[in-house]
């Protein structure tokens, strides 16, 4: 693979071969040559500088390029400069929006106007590094996870560089059709965790329906959330088992373990990218509203279930206001299948 070249200014000892071989008359192809840099880069020391090829001086060069670099004109931040932009970006986040959903929206309600583009990390930079005061305290109490400070996103290479998952498969590489929800089958998972981290209840949302299957779990151990994981959905016809797009999790390293017995493949998200699991993401909330958060979670299958049950029998929005286990079972129907509830209460 290629590598990236890295810009690094000329320095001091360059500027002197320079003005030496613009003495011997050499031209700027030559000069760049015999420096191992690009001919534009000579050339554009020159004009920018003002200079010609008889009146370069070295050490004067340097002083005027250190003078330039030390007098630039700093541009204040989009979101500081553009007040439209940043009213809008308020605004939205005093709805409780999070940043990924107002940088989406900024691309439909204004497709035209790229003076009102900004990035959700834009978004969470003005917020943290660029508010002050009580608007500061306001805008991080609008966000989903209230934290003090935001953690700087690393490089994609090297988070699955280190990442402690055996055989591990992008997201990026998950069916561009998973995104559509058009085709079910397709499941997001996770762990809610209970106080202290003693306890814990798996999570799968089917992405079409929102149909939600928990998962008691006895130990948050890798074979045994992958053994549970498989328990559960084995019960469902081979079509509605597709692929399953979890988090970097290490209760989840054992996933060949859970393909094998299950056929679906697994895909993990980025780190730090809840957004790409948005729909368990959110079912979850749903989910903490019978087991909040610092406190213990029943180790009863029965109360389990029961929760599980309530929440696939609530309506959504989303699924305009029918219940997940109504869109599930016509799915089910029309395939000759048990129920939802049927399948998933065994």
């Amino acid at each position: 693979m290629k590598q990236a070249v890295t810009y690094t200014r000329l320095s001091s000892e360059e500027r002197e071969e320079i003005s030496r071989c613009l003495a011997q008359g050499q031209s700027f192809g030559q000069i760049g040559k015999k420096l191992d840099r690009k001919t534009s880069t000579i050339s554009r020391e020159l004009s920018r500088l003002r200079y010609n090829p008889r009146s370069y001086r070295a050490t004067f060069a340097g002083e005027i390029a250190v003078k330039r670099r030390n007098h630039r004109v700093k541009i204040p931040p989009k979101l500081v400069r553009n007040k439209r932009l940043r009213t809008y970006v308020i605004t939205h986040l005093k709805l409780h929006w999070s940043p990924e959903q107002i940088a989406a929206r900024l691309k439909i309600e204004y497709p035209n106007d790229m003076n009102m583009r900004a990035s959700h990390e834009t978004i969470y930079t003005y917020v943290y590094c660029l508010a002050r005061g009580e608007l500061k305290k306001e805008l991080i109490a609008t966000l989903k996870q209230q934290r003090t400070s935001r953690e700087r996103p690393r490089g994609k290479n090297s988070r699955a560089r280190y990442s402690p998952i055996p055989d591990l498969v992008s997201i990026e590489e998950r069916p561009k059709a998973v995104e559509d929800r058009i085709v079910p089958g397709h499941w997001e998972g996770d762990l809610i965790i209970g106080k202290g981290g003693q306890s814990a209840i798996g999570t799968l949302v089917e992405r079409t329906t929102r149909a939600l299957i928990l998962v008691p779990l006895k130990s948050k151990q890798a074979d045994h959330v992958a053994q549970a994981f498989a328990h559960e959905l084995r019960k469902l016809p081979e079509q509605m088992k597709l692929t399953l797009t979890y988090d970097r999790g290490s209760e989840m390293a054992r996933h060949m373990l859970f393909t094998k017995a299950t056929t679906m493949k697994v895909y993990f998200a980025d780190p730090h990218s809840p957004w790409q699991r948005g729909t368990n993401e959110n079912t979850n909330g749903l989910i903490r509203q019978f087991f909040p958060k610092g406190t213990d979670l029943p180790s009863s299958r029965k109360e389990i279930k029961r929760v599980q049950d309530l929440l696939n029998g609530r309506p959504r929005k989303v699924l305009e206001y029918r219940t997940p286990y109504e869109a599930f079972s016509k799915l089910l129907s029309e395939k000759g299948e048990a129920s939802a509830n049927e399948l998933m209460l065994r």
